[in-house]
């Protein structure tokens, strides 16, 4: 298509009052008229004037979902302008398409024929009207300088919201549309945060503003049409400590020089003793499924973090944006089963394409494979976590038992060389023995780390009970025998049990 003009003309946000006259004479020599919707005020004008036009809103009818429309609403215009150039010249090859408002405001369908038009190389004619924010601006008395994020109701995204700024949602059209913005402004904003709903703003006698909270906004059908948008006011105060950037802020406030004197005098190597002490604090949260307390001790470990980020941008190394940018990239260059066209359907297959992508990656940097599988273990690794990683290794490569009972079978032996070991080398044969109980928690697909976890919480509530028992007695360990300490030690035994009866049963009402 080399020939032929598309002309989009905006009908600007109310009646006829508000339509330019340029647009006004452009839709009433139009032989080839299509408006986007009739659901418009300019549109009883255009009638009672009789002007002849073809509207899409059946195509809006017909569409299960919004981003449907705009597509075929496209390819149907330029049908029409093919058969325009085929039927006639001069005028006759001309197609006027008229929309709300502003032409390129919040009308994705100029969008894809400003797309076309480069590609296919015909004519396209923009004619601007006033839009919605002109009429929204004088209405709320807004100055858009002063910040205003403009967002599309049918494809709203939490990623898009900025609280902090005033926002603007258009193409609330109905119900259903209403209650997905609601589902995702709830994301981030307060539930009872005020939302105002306007409907044809500027239009005399049909023009209504209402104000309610976010947690109504989709009660009531009626309260949506075609000219309905939505207005959130910027958020202030305490709420805003929610986002992100906020607490980017915080932290960089801190190590300023104005900050606190005690953030500011910490380096990386300062910081070490705490970022392992905030992971053993979540550990032990997570190991008494305690929500609350996890959620405060993730706070705990993001600070870390966000300090040693913030004090690598201070010296112009890295930026806390680097370090999610770089995890964002990895996360989906190693699952390309979920972001990619490859296909895993098990944990091993993902393992194994880890490992695989993992070494790719390394000789895409020009570095050099380690000697030993078992080469590059942080240093600081626990014992127990070192041994099943050691392992896990080893097997990837086949070097590991082939049966669960060979295993078991290790591990009796290992237990025998103890009894028979002499004093000097008992430390070693121990380790050899839990070497290979780490190695059966592997075939038994148990987690060492958290299966030994759970054996201390155990003696720690067991043993407690103990030393509850001597105080209700006013008694002491000196006091009692280890015949007493173990019936009290079975007595605690039952109250697990009991207390995890209780919990199973509730967790069923629960269901």
């Amino acid at each position: 298509m080399v020939a032929g003009k598309l002309t989009v003309v905006g009908l600007g946000y109310g009646d006829e009052h508000g339509l330019p006259l340029g647009n006004w004479r452009r839709l009433r020599t139009a032989r080839h008229l299509f408006l986007r919707t009739a659901h418009h005020p300019v549109v009883d004008f255009l009638r009672r004037e009789g002007i002849a036009f073809v509207s899409f809103d059946e195509v809006y009818d017909r569409a299960p979902r919004y981003e449907e429309v705009y597509p075929e609403i496209t390819e149907r215009l330029l049908a029409a302008l093919q058969a325009a150039i085929q039927s006639g010249t001069g005028a006759e090859a001309e197609v006027v398409y008229a929309v709300p408002g502003h032409p390129m405001v919040a009308e994705k369908t100029v969008q894809l024929l400003l797309e076309r038009a480069q590609q296919d190389g015909f004519q396209l004619e923009v004619l601007p009207a006033p839009s919605f924010l002109d009429a929204l601006s004088a209405r709320l008395h807004l100055d858009p300088i002063e910040g205003l994020l403009i967002l599309d109701g049918t494809s709203l995204t939490r990623s898009q919201l900025n609280p902090e700024l005033v926002t603007v949602i258009p193409q609330v059209y109905d119900r259903a549309v209403a209650s997905d913005v609601k589902l995702t402004l709830m994301e981030v904003y307060p539930d009872d945060y005020p939302v105002y709903v306007a409907n044809a703003l500027g239009v005399p006698g049909l023009e209504r503003l209402e104000q309610l909270p976010l947690y109504e906004l989709d009660r009531e059908a009626e309260r949506f049409g075609h000219l309905s948008l939505l207005v959130l006011p910027a958020v202030e105060g305490e709420w805003l400590n929610r986002r992100y950037e906020r607490l980017l802020e915080i932290v960089a406030t801190l190590r300023g020089p104005q900050g606190c004197p005690w953030d500011r005098a910490q380096t990386h190597q300062s910081l070490r003793r705490y970022l392992i002490e905030e992971a053993a604090e979540l550990l032990d949260a997570i190991d008494a499924e305690d929500p609350e307390q996890m959620e405060e001790e993730l706070g705990d470990l993001l600070l870390q973090i966000l300090l040693h980020a913030q004090i690598a941008s201070e010296t112009g190394y890295f930026h806390m944006d680097d370090v999610i940018e770089g995890l964002s990239d990895k996360l989906i260059r190693r699952h390309p089963h979920v972001f990619g066209e490859s296909s895993a359907s098990t944990a091993e297959e993902v393992a194994v394409n880890w490992q695989r992508l993992k070494q790719q990656e390394r000789k895409e940097k020009g570095l050099k494979e380690p000697e030993s599988l078992l080469g590059s273990l942080p240093k600081t690794l626990s014992a127990l976590l070192a041994a099943d990683i050691l392992q896990r290794r080893a097997a990837e490569v086949g070097f590991d038992w082939t049966d669960p009972a060979d295993c078991l079978a290790k591990v009796k032996e290992e237990l025998q060389e103890v009894e028979r070991a002499a004093a000097e080398n008992r430390a070693e044969e121990l380790g050899d023995l839990l070497f290979a109980v780490v190695n059966l928690c592997r075939f038994y697909r148990v987690d060492p780390e958290a299966a030994l976890s759970r054996a201390n919480k155990k003696f720690r509530f067991r043993f407690q009970h103990i030393e509850r028992r001597l105080r209700e007695q006013g008694r002491t360990f000196a006091d009692t025998g280890l015949e007493e300490m173990d019936t009290w030690w079975e007595e605690a035994k039952r109250l697990e049990r009991e207390g995890r009866g209780k919990r199973e049963g509730s967790e069923e009402d629960g269901k």
